[in-house]
């Protein structure tokens, strides 16, 4: 046993001798060098030596363990050994190169454009993959996004989010469509409940066989799903129903059918945890191991080509919760709420701050927007906001009256005053022009259906939420609605006292980075930990550091 000065309080104790270690120059390094740098440099291994009963550390050198030591040189009794694990080594190697990625890392696609086009730009550009949040935004938006990103990723990878909208199915349908016409080959999809006509429509469209047999789809998937039920389906082929209603339809011809039943409905699947916006608050521990099973059953099942890769969502914010996703085997992690505090987000400095100073408790769950009437809801923040309390009164209203003339006048004065700010008929007006310009469906069934006309109104203000607290509008500061999931809490608390602790300095890269620089830290910690080496308080925490600094290390020069 021996102990390694790092200064005048700490100490370093190993407990195991597992080989011997060899250098050129005979000798290890300098047995006061800070072991902190040394497993900084994730691309070199770590070996901790015993140097005349002292440990020493070194990340040069061979290490040997059998009885295969050459002879003739100077051998030291090792300690332990933390190989090479640069954050481009982490996750899946099949999912880094079917999407041309440098780091197994998504920034998940956050609606109205939060995930904005400079986000995706950002990320693609350092060799993660970035979704456009697409979600809620206009036909003519989602257009000139993907004009945009068209023209400036070239060959960089990028993609734009598909989101199931059991309520308006024309507009999935014509999201499809756009997607299929401007040659968008990469969607996630979020919030599926079931699969749809539109999102088969887009998998299977065009899909072919190489000129050496191998089936070719053209447009992939990543669909991000917190059950079991939905994961079933993306890890299966489309549903012969659908494949039939297509053929009739003519949108696809009988020989893409015939091919489409020999692949999965998704390329990757994301097993989203507790998450911002729409969430089953799900325990990461527990739904990447189930998740993971069952791609392999499904795989084995099927018998398909190509394995689909299984990465984990929600809760991912510090170095700890990334590495033990890697750790438990997921090919490939992706943040949300952290992103949407970072400068590229595509909302307000107000909203940025107010995430900035939120704990892990400031979030609850609330009605969406999107599936009012299905009472489905959404993770967002309640620190600062009383959009929560109001969005449950709107649907503890819905569900208990069926016109709106029915709630008493109290209550319909509280919401014209403080809710809409406006008349019910004048609210009704400002919605009945909305849905007029992409599902005018909606206001065909109003006019009939006045519970409906009134789920409309209070969807309205749903919707709106959100754009003011993109927007950043004072006067309604108070009815903001930001999806967020408690990650940012343990993000705002890992960051605390460092430059990462202002708004202005987070940006998605170096935040993606240091979750990543930190996972690779922190393993080789704990394979030195398992080896018997025991580390002080101090070496096994990462603290953030600029992006310059991780790059120099890294040796990247762009």
């Amino acid at each position: 046993m021996g102990y390694f000065d790092l200064s005048t309080s700490y100490h370093i104790k190993c407990d195991n001798i597992s080989g011997c270690w060899i250098h050129k120059n005979g000798t290890p390094e300098n047995i006061h060098q800070d072991i902190r740098t040394s497993l900084l440099k994730v691309s070199k291994p770590v070996f901790i030596i015993d140097r005349e009963g002292m440990p020493a550390v070194s990340c040069e050198g061979e290490a040997y363990i059998g009885k295969d030591i050459p002879s003739g040189t100077k051998q030291f009794p090792l300690h332990a050994y933390a190989p090479p694990l640069s954050p481009e080594d982490l996750g899946n190697d099949e999912f880094k190169k079917r999407h041309g990625l440098r780091y197994a890392y998504i920034a998940g696609a956050m609606a109205n454009g939060i995930s904005s086009a400079e986000m995706v730009e950002t990320a693609g550009k350092m060799g993660m993959i970035c979704f456009f949040g697409a979600a809620g935004l206009p036909l003519n938006e989602v257009e000139k996004a993907i004009d945009r990103l068209q023209q400036c990723m070239g060959s960089q990878p990028f993609g734009f989010n598909l989101i199931h909208s059991p309520n308006e199915p024309e507009l999935e349908a014509a999201v499809v469509q756009l997607y299929l016409d401007k040659h968008i080959r990469l969607v996630s999809a979020a919030a599926y409940m079931m699969l749809t006509l539109p999102i088969v429509y887009y998998r299977v469209k065009g899909i072919h066989r190489d000129n050496n047999g191998n089936i070719v789809c053209p447009n992939k998937i990543i669909a991000k799903v917190s059950r079991v039920e939905v994961a079933r389906k993306f890890f299966s082929p489309p549903p012969e129903k659908i494949l039939s209603q297509l053929v009739d339809r003519r949108k696809i011809t009988h020989k893409e059918a015939e091919l489409a039943a020999l692949v999965p409905m998704a390329d990757d699947l994301t097993a989203e945890a507790d998450s911002g916006g729409h969430t089953d608050n799900r325990s990461a521990i527990s739904l990447l191991p189930v998740m993971l099973a069952l791609r392999d059953d499904m795989v084995e099942k099927h018998n398909f080509q190509t394995p689909m890769c299984v990465g984990l969502g929600g809760g991912i914010a510090t170095p700890q919760s990334t590495a033990a996703a890697f750790s438990m085997g997921a090919d490939y992690v992706l943040t949300g709420s952290v992103n949407q505090a970072c400068i590229e987000a595509g909302t307000s400095n107000t909203v940025r701050k107010m995430l900035a100073e939120a704990d892990q408790a400031d979030v609850v769950m609330a009605p969406a927007a999107d599936m009012f009437e299905m009472g489905v809801k959404v993770q967002v923040l309640k620190r600062g906001t009383m959009f929560p309390i109001r969005a449950a009164k709107l649907y503890e209203l819905y569900q208990t009256y069926n016109h709106y003339e029915d709630i008493p006048q109290k209550e319909r004065i509280n919401l014209e005053t403080h809710f809409f700010k406006c008349s019910f008929n004048d609210e009704w007006e400002q919605t009945k022009k909305y849905f007029m310009d992409i599902d005018s469906a909606q206001v065909t069934r109003a006019e009939n259906d006045a519970k409906h006309k009134m789920a409309l109104v209070f969807r309205s203000y749903l919707g709106q939420s959100s754009n003011w607290a993109k927007q950043g509008d004072p006067s309604r500061q108070v009815d903001y609605q930001i999806w967020c999931g408690p990650a940012i809490g343990a993000f705002n608390e890992w960051t605390r006292g460092t430059f990462l602790e202002r708004p202005e300095n987070r940006e998605t890269v170096a935040v993606a980075m240091n979750l990543l620089m930190g996972a690779s830290y922190l393993t080789r910690v704990n394979w030195l930990k398992n080896q018997g080496v025991s580390l002080p308080p101090d070496l096994v925490k990462f603290t953030p550091m600029e992006l310059k600094e991780i790059k120099q290390i890294l040796g990247n020069k762009d």
